[in-house]
């Protein structure tokens, strides 16, 4: 929202970036720890044109403050709840505690730590770190209006066949064969918007979005990879990602749409030879030189079409 004063416009916000909390949860019944570690930031939109035009901090919330209510949000929270949980938590905090503060934005990167199996049993405290991170990012309005998204970063990726690239446009710049036979490597950054348009509709269910977390994800690799036994061909990147997007949409009925970024990470097959002896060793797609610079940028939005009436 703009404000205006002595002919200027200033649209602004300010926050606190990069506010690492972590978390244990110690279950007294069975002996158990749950824990989590995040990375959170804060954007403030707020009526503070006064800090701006004149020599007047009093509508500004100071960014230590945010920092330290982060741990204290923390601290109060006596339940485990989820990473999205969090963040609509804080953002409902700001938008509502101070009159100024109108939309509060939040964004939260989970870090992957894993309950470690000792000799096949789950550990009761012992934690490893994974790969892929959970993302989230959370508008709070002071209506309550939300606009809550989920993602998840670096998802790695491979497979070494049933993958594909033929019949696309060729010209004098063009030295690629077409292939019905190659690797598919790619690295999965993908964020989905749920359809909760307020903070009284979420679901209570407990972890509800922990949970879907992990089946997304679960869809996802699914229609990376298809069927263990024989796998599933892929014609280019772009045809994964399509279906990777569309069987989210068609599995979760309360995700709108989400996007898809899918780098075409290449693993390219190693063939030496020389003038005097062009065939010296033929390695027949065995042996392979990785590379991830350049890669080809592949990305896209699935949504639902919704029909107005």
């Amino acid at each position: 929202m703009a404000e205006e004063a002595d002919g200027i416009r200033l649209e602004q916000r300010h926050g606190k970036a990069r506010v690492r909390v972590a978390r244990v949860w110690r279950n007294d019944h069975n002996g158990s720890h749950h824990f989590v570690e995040w990375n959170v930031s804060i954007s403030l939109l707020s009526h503070s044109l006064s800090s701006y035009h004149r020599d007047d901090n009093s509508a500004i919330v100071a960014t230590d403050t945010m920092k330290n209510t982060v741990y204290v949000k923390a601290k109060e929270c006596g339940d485990r709840l989820s990473v999205e949980e969090f963040a609509i938590l804080i953002g409902k905090h700001f938008s509502s505690f101070y009159p100024q503060v109108y939309t509060a934005i939040v964004n939260i990167i989970e870090k992957p730590w894993e309950r470690v199996s000792i000799d096949g049993k789950p550990h009761l405290h012992g934690f490893k770190l994974g790969t892929e991170k959970h993302t989230v990012e959370a508008t709070v309005l002071k209506s309550g209006a939300l606009n809550l998204t989920s993602g998840i970063v670096g998802l790695a990726l491979l497979k070494t066949t049933q993958s594909g690239f033929e019949k696309f446009v060729r010209d004098k710049y063009t030295i690629l064969p077409d292939t019905q036979e190659r690797m598919l490597a790619t690295e999965v950054n993908a964020s989905w918007r749920y359809s909760y348009e307020s903070v009284m509709s979420i679901p209570t269910k407990e972890l509800y979005f922990t949970k879907k977390f992990m089946d997304v994800k679960k869809v996802l690799m699914e229609t990376f990879f298809g069927p263990p036994e024989t796998g599933v061909y892929s014609p280019s990147v772009q045809r994964t990602l399509y279906l990777m997007g569309s069987a989210v949409l068609r599995r979760f009925a309360d995700v709108s749409s989400i996007h898809l970024k899918m780098p075409n990470i290449h693993f390219l097959p190693v063939n030496l030879s020389t003038k005097e002896n062009p065939s010296m060793v033929k390695f027949k797609d065995d042996v392979y030189l990785p590379t991830d610079e350049p890669h080809g940028s592949i990305e896209a939005t699935v949504s639902r079409i919704t029909s107005k009436l």
